[in-house]
């Protein structure tokens, strides 16, 4: 295990979004089976945690561009300082999105489709915001989840509404041809790592990243899918099983993504004004840790004297083999006639 090449890859904010979902999720849960009794804006507190720590990092790395504008001609900075504030805007209408959905939860004096107006919202602007996205070369998973499910959203609303009275398996089509689509591309990753497996020109790490990335969407879709079927029937009364038990597929689903959380890579370097990778600095705050961060633990047993001197023995056993085997050649004298 080597620390550096532990967290040298990991991007922190994935690993706090991540794990706010999923503590957001299992409280949730138990709030709808009645096993907590906690109010809604309770429930809520991981995304609270999750909208002030975005609002106080951006603030902070506002501060910071704004009061030392030397840092502006860092490489892509200017670049990455767009994506924050990009970032900042999408999560604070999200964030108003969450109020009104608390507030309708604990009062009900709200229409569904009204709540739904900042996320609907958020899915229109998201579209332009991944074109910008693929264009600078930057992450946009949030933005494509919105992207893609406006259709889904609206749905959603009208249903919670009462204004259509499909089933919930019909509400959730749009979901069903995303998941379709999800299912394919984990197929072609499956098919590709086991491929690149058998090509025996490819190096070992690049079987060993084939692999992982094969084994971590299988995780991270598969669960959803197996979520999506139990919530449908659930909702409809097709069955009856727990609300725990219907989001209990999502906990993979979550875990999966914060453990690939320590490779995503691409973590935006203004947040709280930072600007340089996490691990660097988090050794440099910690001069500490940079010790730990130089040393890496293997788990090969090293032999001991004994076996030392047995296989000393064994090499030397070997040399006098060679040199017995080694043909004698006859030295002939010739000499030259005066």
């Amino acid at each position: 295990m080597n620390l550096q090449t532990l967290f040298q890859d990991f991007n922190p904010s994935k690993f706090v979004v991540h794990t706010c979902l999923l503590t957001f999720t299992i409280l949730f849960a138990l709030k709808l089976d009645e096993n907590i009794n906690w109010s809604y804006w309770t429930i809520f507190s991981p995304i609270w945690i999750w909208k002030a720590l975005v609002i106080s990092g951006a603030t902070v790395g506002s501060y910071v561009w704004w009061r030392y504008p030397h840092f502006r001609l860092e490489g892509e900075a200017y670049i990455h300082y767009k994506s924050m504030l990009i970032s900042l805007a999408l999560h604070l209408i999200l964030l108003m999105f969450e109020l009104l959905v608390c507030d309708k939860l604990e009062s009900s004096r709200h229409l569904w489709i009204l709540v739904f107006i900042p996320l609907i919202f958020i899915s229109i602007v998201s579209i332009a915001i991944c074109i910008w996205a693929v264009k600078h070369d930057r992450s946009f998973e949030l933005e494509l989840f919105c992207a893609v499910n406006i259709l889904q959203f609206i749905f959603l609303a009208l249903r919670l509404d009462g204004f259509i009275g499909w089933s919930w398996e019909v509400v959730f089509v749009p979901l069903w041809i995303v998941m379709c689509l999800s299912l394919v591309g984990v197929l072609y990753t499956i098919i590709f790592a086991a491929i690149l497996l058998r090509t025996p020109e490819v190096s070992a790490q690049q079987k060993r990243s084939s692999f992982h990335s094969a084994l971590g969407y299988t995780f991270l879709v598969i669960p959803i899918l197996i979520f999506q079927v139990l919530l449908a029937n659930k909702l409809d009364e097709d069955i009856r099983i727990s609300y725990t038990a219907v989001v209990s597929p999502l906990f993979i689903s979550f875990v999966t993504l914060i453990l690939m959380s320590f490779s995503a890579k691409g973590a935006n370097k203004w947040w709280f004004g930072i600007r340089k990778d996490f691990c660097s600095f988090i050794l440099g705050a910690c001069p500490l840790l940079q010790e730990y961060g130089n040393i890496a633990y293997h788990t090969e047993r090293r032999p001991n004297g004994v076996e030392l001197e047995q296989q000393s023995e064994k090499q030397n056993t070997h040399i006098k083999k060679a040199d017995l085997m080694k043909p004698v050649l006859p030295i002939i004298s010739i000499e030259m006639p005066d």
